[in-house]
Order: C-alpha cells, then structure tokens, then sequence
C-alpha cells in the first residue's frame, strides 16, 4: 500500500480561496508577509526555549545525586536523535498539512512535555523515563521547522528568500538566549529550584504558540493571493506540476524528489560536514579553552557564548551575500564561508602557547560567525532547489543528516580523538572536514547553475 500523509481535519491545508481584486491584494499581500514573518520568527524561536533545558540546571540535579554526568548524555542524545528524525518525517506530513495549526501545535505539546517535567516526579526519578520523555520531546521540536520552512517557500520568493531566511533563522539564536535569561530567572525568583528551568519557559512557549496561531497563514492562495512567483515575478528554480503530483503517494514524491535526488543526497552530506562542525567546535569550546589556552572556567564558557552571539551577525550576512554578490548562488557563497572556516579553525588551533586569552576567544567568535551561515544556506538550498510542494521534507531530510550523524560525530567523535590522539589530530579532522564540505558543494553548484540557468 503507498504511503499516504495528508493531513485531515483542522491539520490539512486549506484550499485556495477566490481570487481577490487586484485593489485588495496591493494591500493585503505586503501586510500578510509582515505578519506571517513575524508569526514564524517569534514560533521558531519558542521552540528554543524548551528544546533541551536540561544542561542549564544539570549541575544542580547532579549535586542533588538525581543524575550523573553520564544520565545527563543519554538525556541530552535522546532529544537530539529523537529531533533529527522527527524533522524528516514531521516534514512529510507539514507539506501537506495547514502551517498555521501545525506549528503551534508542536510547540504546545513541547511545551506540555516540559511541564511533565517539572510537575511529575517520576519522570526524573527514572532515568530511562526521563530519557523517554525528552525523546517525545525531541519528537515535537521537530513540528517547527518544516512549516516555517512551508511559509518562507510560500510567501517569499527565491531572489529574496536568503536575506528573509537569514533574519529568520536567528530565531533560534533569540530563542536560546530567551531560555538562558528565563531560567536564570527562574533559580533567582525560587532558591535555585531546578523545576523552574523546565516549567517557566514552557508557559511562556505556550502564550508563544497561541500569538504564532494568530499570525500565521499557511499559503497565499488559501487567502485568495496569487502565488508569490506571479505576485513577484521572480520564478522559483525549480517546478512542478503540483496538480499532478497530488494525486501521487508521499513515497512516490519523496522517492523522486528527495531519496533519488542527487542534489539532495549531496546537500545531506555536505549538512552531516557542516553540522559536525558546529557542534565539534562549539561543544568542546570550554573544554579547549580551559585546558589547553589556559582560559579560566568563566572564559571557556564564554567562548561558547561569544560563539552563538557571533553566529547572528554571520547567518544575516551570509544571507544578504547570498542574495546580493552572488545573486542566489547559495553553493557558492557556502563555499567561500566554508573555506573561511578552515582558515579561522587552523588559526583557533596555531595560536602560539602563552597567547592572551582574548586571541583564541575571537578565533572561536570568528568561526561562529562563519559556521552559521552555511548552517543556514543548506537548509534553504533544500528549498530553493525542490518543488516548493515538497520543500520542507527536503529540508528535513538534510536535517535528518545533520542531527542524527553530524551532531553525533561532533559529541562522540571528536571526544575520542582527543582522548586518543590528541587535540592536534583532531583539529587536522576538523579542517579536513571544512574542506569536505567545499567539495560537496562545488557539486552542488553544478545542479544550482543549471537551475538558475533556466
């Protein structure tokens, strides 16, 4: 039996609705993009504040004897796979179903999950029960970022889709320092009670769903818009015959589109290089700082800040290079990002022994400026480059690769070539892997030049 995911009932994508006058769609359609924009930003950004919450208190949960440090991986591992996969797969059903309920919907249920957490005792007083919860967890943060990526495919058109999804893309920055500030907080308000790092956060996420409800709307033409193609005159780089394809199986459209596309099968791998980056560099920021430039523990922690600040200005620039010098050639602009990467990582890693501490913390500020961009552009290459109809479970399925293998590689990987080679080997894999990633995407660029050729 082929696989079949249309949503039903309030979940399923509204029809298209008549077509307006050309008076009321002048005014209209720039209104509706504002607020549609600001619908997914704000909705985005509320998954991060309970994405996984765990790590800001697990000091105090570990000193309470509650968890150890190893209770505390597994934990952290089962939102991570459980989220990589759940990307993919809520993707397959969100590029069929109605944006505006979908998003808010996941993060609600996220939201209920960490106030389980908080409020139901059994769920830490047993490790593999927390790890189950936080893997449901995981499951629902992964209900954000497909119909986001919905509504930037629908409402904004491929010449400016890489400055709107730069801006939007920081929402996860914003969302992340929002989870920092509320549970600091939170430990503030109530004596450094661990709950309040679960529970606060999870009831503003839940005013956040309800305002991302009220704002979003699923696709122009379910509120009698043309297509952002015909409203903007600007063709997306690849089509298809949705009418056609909707009478086609999920399976048989994710077969031809996604699992058989070479495009897509190189963007998987270029987000796996790109993703072990990341994290590879980020996670064991502290550790590196602090042991090896003799960085104090307060100046460890703030390289991995200064990292995620950095990756704001960064993923923006990216976007508006993207657009602008390189006039959409996203594979392109990824590349000279990723060879700036290679470069800044040898520097983070050259530094000479005795160095002020300030160096290596704007080497590593460096890199996250840089690294987000192409965090970014891979994701939005999955959407510029497949049938908008299908563009969300493209994109999912590089983010499959990216969480489950990439993010994997940079946590268990790089920990044991330290520990058994050495930070010198394994800066030379991280390099080697930057410039991996060029090569993908210099293949890709081939695929991106015919598209934009057409």
């Amino acid at each position: 039996m082929p696989l079949k995911t249309r949503a039903k009932g309030l979940l399923a994508a509204p029809p298209p609705a008549p077509r307006l006058s050309a008076e009321v769609i002048a005014k209209r359609y720039p209104r509706l993009r504002l607020q549609v924009f600001i619908g997914i930003f704000i909705g985005y950004a509320g998954f991060y504040l309970i994405r996984n919450n765990l790590p800001l208190v697990a000091a105090i949960l570990e000193d309470n004897g509650q968890i150890n440090k190893a209770g505390i991986g597994l934990v952290a591992n089962a939102t991570l796979i459980s989220y990589g996969f759940s990307k993919f797969f809520s993707a397959i059903i969100s590029d069929r179903s109605n944006a505006r309920y979908f998003l808010p919907l996941g993060l609600a249920l996220s939201a209920v999950a960490n106030l389980a957490v908080a409020f139901i005792p059994a769920v830490t007083a047993s490790l593999a029960i927390f790890a189950t919860v936080m893997f449901i967890n995981g499951w629902f943060q992964g209900m954000g970022w497909p119909p986001s990526g919905r509504v930037l495919v629908h409402w904004f058109s491929t010449s400016e889709r890489g400055i709107k999804t730069s801006i939007w893309n920081v929402a996860h920055n914003v969302g992340g320092v929002g989870a920092g500030a509320l549970v600091a907080l939170g430990l503030q308000l109530t004596a450094n009670d661990w709950t309040t790092a679960f529970w606060l956060p999870a009831v503003v996420a839940l005013v956040v769903a309800l305002a991302a409800f009220l704002l979003i709307r699923d696709t122009p033409e379910s509120q009698g818009l043309p297509p952002i193609e015909e409203y903007r005159n600007d063709p997306a780089k690849v089509a298809a015959d949705e009418t056609e394809d909707s009478t086609r199986s999920a399976w048989s459209l994710i077969k031809e589109h996604v699992l058989m596309n070479r495009t897509m099968v190189l963007l998987a791998l270029a987000n796996v290089c790109v993703y072990a980056l990341r994290y590879g560099i980020l996670v064991w920021a502290p550790i590196y700082l602090t042991q090896v430039r003799g960085a104090s523990v307060t100046g460890g922690i703030a390289g991995f800040s200064l990292f995620e600040l950095a990756g704001i200005g960064g993923t923006i620039l990216c976007g508006i290079l993207s657009d602008k010098v390189f006039r959409g050639n996203r594979s392109m602009t990824g590349i000279a990002f990723m060879v700036a990467v290679a470069g800044m990582t040898a520097i983070y890693w050259l530094l000479p022994e005795g160095v002020p501490i300030w160096m290596p913390l704007v080497a590593v500020t460096l890199i996250g400026g840089l690294i987000y961009g192409p965090v970014m552009l891979i994701g939005l290459q999955a959407l510029d480059l497949s049938p908008r109809h299908v563009a969300g479970t493209a994109a999912g399925f590089t983010g499959l690769f990216g969480y489950v293998i990439g993010a994997t590689m940079a946590s268990s990987g790089v920990g044991f070539l330290v520990e058994n080679f050495g930070w010198n080997i394994t800066f030379i894999a991280l390099i080697a892997i930057a410039l991996l990633t060029v090569v993908f995407l210099a293949l890709i660029n081939k695929d991106e030049k015919a598209a934009l050729a057409r």
